[in-house]
């Protein structure tokens, strides 16, 4: 039997109330469509589980640092699993560099391309369900503040409900800055 390969990833988590706003969100497409609940998160790094302690690479990449507000620039979808609806946010420098220290604090140094969005849904659906659910949602704020951040393990691949559902919180930080 062969081990499943995992992978680290840091996430940005919304502070209220747009945590509470996407949370709601992601329940109620959850819901109607039978996909998996998950936390709403922005992938910051992606990297493989190494020698390093998540919590202490948490805790030197935010401390001092102001939390990141992001402007929302669209809603999306593709026929990426991880990707079927979501939020995509405009370039950010500040998140380059939270990236970047991530990355530093990494034992594995992956290439990881920074492209900021919040997923709505991990769900196989077809392009009209995807463009009809596009066209409806509205959000009642066009600005996104984060205020803390999570390291957590899940294989590799993301690619069904129980993939999603592996998923381990191993490190959660807030900004101090």
């Amino acid at each position: 039997m062969t081990e499943a390969v995992t992978i680290l990833t840091y996430w940005l988590i919304p502070a209220e109330p747009a945590q509470s706003h996407f949370r709601s969100l992601i329940q109620d497409l959850a819901r109607r469509f039978d996909a998996p609940v998950f936390e709403p998160h922005v992938t910051l790094y992606v990297t493989e589980p190494g020698n390093e302690d998540p919590v202490s690479v948490l805790q030197e990449t935010l401390r001092n640092i102001k939390p990141p507000c992001l402007s929302i620039s669209a809603i999306n979808y593709s026929d990426e699993f991880t990707k079927t609806l979501f939020f995509e946010f405009r370039p950010d420098e500040s998140l380059a560099g939270l990236k970047e220290k991530l990355e530093a604090g990494s034992a594995s140094r992956l290439e990881y391309q920074l492209n900021p969005h919040l997923s709505l849904i991990y769900k196989t659906m077809t392009p009209g369900t995807k463009m009809q659910l596009t066209n409806s949602l509205r959000l009642p704020f066009d600005d996104v503040r984060f205020d803390s951040a999570k390291a957590v393990i899940s294989p590799a691949r993301i690619e069904s409900r129980a993939d999603v559902e592996a998923w381990r919180v191993v490190a959660e930080e807030s900004f101090t800055g």
